[in-house]
This record gives C-alpha cells, sequence and structure tokens, in this order.
C-alpha cells in the first residue's frame, strides 16, 4: 500500500505539557479564560502523539463537564486542526476532475456533497445517511466521511464491508487514488482511518472514557475534502453537506460551526425523538445555513415532516430492525435494485433524507429535467418549509432507483475500488 501522506512523525516532536491550560480550564471562574484557538491548538499535539495519555483524558473530561465541546467556535476551530493534520489530498488534481464531470445543475455548481450523523441517538435505525449517500450519487459528486459503528451494531464501514457479492476496498481510497475513483465514478467512501491518521493516538482514550466527547462531534465537521480552492466555483470543493446530530442542543451550535468554518450550503437536522435523521415518524428540527438575499450566510430554522416530501409517517419502530451489518447490507442491495415496495417504510425513510440533500445541493432549483431514462420530465416546483422543494427532492431520490442510476454508480464504485493495488 502506498504511504499516506500526513502529519510529521511524532518520533520527531517533543512532547508537549498542557498543565497550564488545564489549571486555567478547571474549575470555571479562572481569570483568563481558555479561548477556542487554544483548545484547538492543544488538539492538534493529540494528532502527533505529543500530549500524554493522562493529559489528554484530563482535557476531553475538562471540555465535557464544561460543555466547551459543545460551543460552535470550539468546533470550528478544532475540526480545522484536525482538517490540517489529516492526510493531505490533491485538491487541484481533484478540482480538474470534478470540473472535468460537469454535474452542475440548477444551483448546484457540481462539488463534493456530504451526508452523516453524529451518532448516538441510541434508535438504531437501517443506515439511512449511507444509503442515501448513494441514491444521491445518481445526480451529485459524493464524498461520503465515514467509519465502522462506535455506537450502534452497524456503521456505515460495517455495513459496505458485507455488501455481496463483492465489497468494495475502501482502505484502498487515499489521497493518491481518491482522484482516480471520481473519474470512474459520482461516489467515494471516505474512510476515516485513512483520511485522519493522527486519530489512532486518540482511540484508546476515547474507548477508556464512558462519556461522549468532542471527537464524537468533529467527524462531519472534517470532511478532509474540505479544501479551499480559489478558482473553483464554490469556495471549497466540499460544496453541500447534511448533517444530522442526536441531541436538539447540538443543532443549532453545528449550524452555527458550520457557518463559522465557511459552509454556504449545510443542512443541520435532529428528529424530534433525538434522532440523527430526518425522521420518517414525525417532525424533524432543521437548520440551513445558506446566503440570504444581500449574500451573507445565515442560519434558518424551520421544521420538516414527512408530509412535506408528500409522504405518510411511518413510527420508528418499522424502521430500527436493530440488524447487523450483512442484515442491512441486504436491505440496502434491495434497495439499488429497485426490490423494495414503493410503499416501503424503510425505503421512505431513505427517500426523504436523499431528497433534503438533493434540495440542500441546489439541484432541485432546476426548472427543467433531462435525468435521462425513466426521467418524466416534470418538475415539482412547490416549496416547502425553509422554501425547499422537498417534494422535488423525492421525485429526483425515486428516479436514482427505478432508473438504475444509483445501482450503476455504486457497481462502479466498486469495480474501481477493486482495481486499486492495496
Amino acid at each position: 500500500m502506498a504511504a499516506v501522506p500526513g502529519p510529521t512523525s511524532e518520533a520527531q516532536l517533543p512532547p508537549v505539557d498542557i498543565k497550564p491550560l488545564l489549571t486555567r480550564l478547571w474549575p470555571l471562574g479562572h481569570p483568563k479564560p481558555v479561548t477556542a484557538d487554544e483548545i484547538a491548538e492543544t488538539i492538534s499535539h493529540f494528532f502527533t502523539n505529543q500530549v500524554s495519555d493522562v493529559q489528554a483524558s484530563s482535557l476531553l473530561i475538562a471540555l465535557h463537564f464544561t460543555a466547551l465541546d459543545r460551543q460552535s467556535d470550539v468546533l470550528a476551530k478544532t475540526a480545522a486542526a484536525m482538517l490540517k493534520a489529516a492526510a493531505k489530498v490533491d485538491a487541484s488534481e481533484l478540482q480538474s476532475v470534478i470540473e472535468k464531470k460537469g454535474r452542475k445543475e440548477g444551483a448546484y455548481q457540481g462539488g463534493l456533497c456530504d451526508i452523516v450523523g453524529t451518532g448516538g441517538d441510541s434508535h438504531n435505525t437501517f443506515n439511512i445517511s449511507t444509503t442515501s449517500s448513494i441514491l444521491a450519487s445518481s445526480l451529485l459528486l459524493l464524498a461520503k466521511h465515514g467509519n465502522k459503528a462506535s455506537t450502534s451494531k452497524s456503521g456505515s464501514a460495517d455495513l459496505l464491508a458485507c455488501m455481496s457479492p463483492r465489497p468494495p476496498q475502501i482502505a484502498r481510497i487515499r489521497p493518491d487514488t481518491i482522484a482516480s475513483l471520481y473519474a470512474q465514478t459520482n461516489y467515494a467512501f471516505l474512510f476515516a482511518p485513512v483520511f485522519h491518521p493522527g486519530m489512532r493516538f486518540v482511540a484508546p482514550i476515547r474507548k477508556q472514557l464512558p462519556w461522549r466527547t468532542i471527537f464524537n462531534l468533529l467527524g462531519p465537521l472534517a470532511n478532509p475534502t474540505d479544501l479551499f480552492v480559489s478558482s473553483f466555483t464554490s469556495p471549497s470543493l466540499l460544496e453541500a453537506r447534511m448533517v444530522g446530530v442526536a441531541r436538539k442542543d447540538i443543532g443549532p451550535v453545528f449550524a452555527d460551526a458550520f457557518r463559522l468554518a465557511g459552509a454556504r450550503k449545510a443542512l443541520v437536522v435532529c428528529g424530534d425523538e433525538e434522532l440523527d435523521e430526518i425522521s420518517c415518524a414525525g417532525d424533524t428540527l432543521c437548520w440551513r445555513v445558506a446566503p440570504d438575499a444581500s449574500g451573507e450566510v445565515v442560519v434558518d430554522h424551520f421544521r420538516l415532516h414527512p408530509r412535506d416530501f408528500g409522504l405518510p409517517a411511518h413510527p420508528l419502530s418499522e424502521v430500527s430492525p436493530g440488524k447487523e451489518p450483512a442484515e442491512n447490507a441486504a436491505i440496502l442491495d434491495r434497495i439499488l435494485r429497485g426490490e423494495m415496495p414503493d410503499d416501503d417504510p424503510i425505503l421512505h425513510f431513505v427517500l426523504i433524507n436523499t431528497a433534503a440533500l438533493f434540495v440542500v445541493s441546489g439541484i432541485c432549483e432546476a426548472d427543467t429535467s433531462d435525468m435521462g431514462h425513466g426521467d418524466d420530465g416534470v418538475v415539482i416546483t412547490e416549496r416547502g418549509p425553509g422554501g425547499g422543494r422537498w417534494k422535488e427532492g423525492v421525485r429526483r431520490a425515486r428516479w436514482a432507483v427505478k432508473s438504475g442510476e444509483a445501482l450503476r454508480q455504486w457497481t462502479a464504485f466498486v469495480d474501481a475500488t477493486n482495481g486499486f493495488s492495496e
């Protein structure tokens, strides 16, 4: 396997003593409060193994109990530090491939998109964001950031490893192969351990703590393709993203963190049941990051319901099978092959989340439709909460399945990754 470029080897760097910062951080009330910049800089040393396990765990615990790890400026700056330490992707090469793909449509500029959840909602629903990402690749370029399960039975990487008849080789998707992958398919899965190698120093510490830490929130904010290129039509190669959070109070924090980080297209969602997806059972709280009429990026708050997508509601009990990865992989395969009944609750759950990503990307703003096989060409212009064309998103999501385009992109993804060297 080719060497993964990353930060300087930790063996070449001296230990960093963070005791002075810990003293100021806890208990609260120190005359010189710790800043978001200081927290981010300190955590950056975690990725080069310069902070002892004792001091690193002390910082994570202190951030948790002071709630500083749930502040938007802390999340935005720490995510930036995590990206700086990530394996380096050649932005110009990737930009060239994206522009050759020419996927622009409506208000979508043809850039990369991501859909991900923070996890931790304890509902054990089907792998919605992963499945939605594959369906969305029928029309968008997807850079799905994911990992193995940490709080559920079936994480995104676990699911993909069980796909039949041949699973994709996600560990072979690296900075040196990602451009080639996009030349062959609209879909990429960015396996977190490959692109964030410094996290291997943090993993043993996290496993020893009984609480969720700041790293449970940083993943959705640290997609390794979030690269700024001045000559690109969007500020970042990662044009749009949708993130599900498992707590309602985290929603506005995440949205503001995206705003502070420079995102211009993002949707943060939390189902009323504290679900890190758009709920198929009832209301979902939404925070949309987008420019206003003056061009200033603002956060708009509204609610969505399955009826806004033209679909009925289904109890979570019908979409929370709590199955093992191999069982979920079989469901995903049936969806991609168009073998699920049109009224299946899990399919509806997938459709509304795929539709939302289509809306956020801007592709639903197109007033004409020429998707090819199976497209009736009739755009649904009706707008719902937040001004989104949610029903048009569902129309496109259904087309992704019925036309076979999602399956074609998935098959090309599997073939490409199996063709890469180890």
